[in-house]
């Protein structure tokens, strides 16, 4: 795609809004850390590490050191082990390489003046035996057959994307396990620099087939009542506590959406009740996806709204809305205090300067969709700056 085609054109701001008059970007304190604005960067799958190994780049440093002028950027999802692991060409934080290689992206963030946190991954069922070690089952709460493909790349023939298998229920023993590795990988986080985690209970992932009553058909005390389904979630901000601040913390949660066809019966009740859960951990934010607009009429996204909204309510840290939100809109949120900050995805891959667009309101790359997943420098590091649109005086 051309320049012309991908990439807005330079325009007249001198009529655009100051910095200081949007709530957006005014700074903002997360636990101990100062940040300098409310334009937070989402997680962003972008499948571009190394095959078998999972490891980061120096281009992947480049791409998270454009876009240091975040208030705080979300790393994308990164698998806490092996069987955490359910797409091809994604991160692990689990090994002394793997650290290392993080290392080389956190120190170019945090030279360009940035703050990273870490998010921590484990798929569960959204997975297939070719990540797994042994070729083993992927594992959920319960028994579960998720919808649709596991994106594989090129490690079957098949590929890139094949059902997904089965799911087996998940042990005691298991559950264990799993939370072994959530505290190894706050540990490597912290080795790897990172100023924090953000724990991925979201978008139908493992401890989101804890959370939702689709999935967890289980009948012991990670099973039934709203209380026992995020029995795990909660243990597992315990034990990454053991490693991270938990002022050093944040939680993701998305009350529908994701892969596999997982949904809960009654989002109202239990994510509000998530929301508190967390909140009782006295953890650092968390960070709410917000509910699509599928009806059409505008009705779906008053309720999602709401939802985040009442979460909001029950939460008595740092919010992070999330969810197709116009720059408008979200220093709208932040002025009515219903949200602290905004994490923006599309938008931040497009625009690495994002914060400075926001001050004088444009102009805005469009994201080149077909650049999203996999591949190289293209549609990566490439989008235009501000600094270089402007000519020379």
């Amino acid at each position: 795609m051309s320049n012309s085609q991908s990439h807005s054109q330079h325009a007249d701001n001198s009529n655009k809004a100051q910095p200081s008059e949007q709530a957006l970007l005014k700074p903002l304190a997360l636990g101990h850390l100062p940040l300098s604005n409310r334009v937070f960067m989402a997680p962003l799958t972008r499948s571009r590490s190394t095959a078998g190994d999972n490891l980061q780049t120096p281009l992947h440093a480049l791409y998270y050191a454009q876009r240091a002028t975040a208030g705080l950027i979300v790393s994308e999802a990164t698998q806490i082990s092996p069987q955490g692991q359910g797409y091809a060409w994604t991160p692990g934080i689990f090994n002394d390489e793997q650290v290392a290689n993080w290392k080389v992206v956190t120190d170019a963030v945090h030279n360009a003046g940035g703050r990273i946190f870490c998010q921590l991954w484990h798929v569960g069922a959204i997975s297939h035996q070719v990540f797994q070690p042994n070729d083993a089952c992927p594992l959920s709460s319960s028994d579960f057959q998720p919808e649709g493909e596991a994106f594989v790349g090129d490690l079957l023939p098949d590929g890139p994307t094949v059902p997904h298998p089965k799911a087996r229920a998940m042990t005691l023993e298991d559950i264990d396990n799993v939370k072994r590795d959530y505290r190894h990988a706050a540990k490597c986080a912290k080795e790897a620099g990172f100023d924090g985690v953000e724990l991925h209970a979201a978008n139908g992932y493992l401890l989101d087939q804890f959370i939702r009553s689709s999935v967890n058909k289980r009948d012991d005390q990670y099973g039934g009542s709203v209380e026992n389904r995020l029995r795990l979630l909660q243990e597992v901000l315990d034990v990454i506590a053991q490693e991270i601040p938990r002022k050093n913390i944040g939680v993701r949660l998305s009350p529908t959406g994701g892969p596999g066809g997982s949904y809960d019966e009654n989002p109202h009740e239990t994510y509000v009740a998530a929301a508190k859960a967390v909140s009782e951990k006295d953890v650092a934010y968390i960070h709410v996806v917000r509910p699509n607009d599928h009806t059409g009429d505008g009705s779906g996204l008053e309720e999602g709204n709401q939802l985040l909204k009442n979460m909001r309510a029950a939460f008595s840290g740092v919010f992070i809305a999330n969810g197709e939100f116009s720059p408008k809109e979200a220093n709208e949120w932040i002025e009515n205090n219903d949200a602290d900050a905004v994490a923006f995805g599309r938008m931040f891959l497009a625009n690495p300067d994002l914060p400075a667009r926001l001050a004088q309101e444009g102009p805005y790359n469009k994201p080149n969709e077909e650049t999203f997943y996999g591949g190289g420098s293209q549609g990566y590091v490439d989008y235009q700056s501000l600094t270089y649109l402007k000519p020379a005086l």
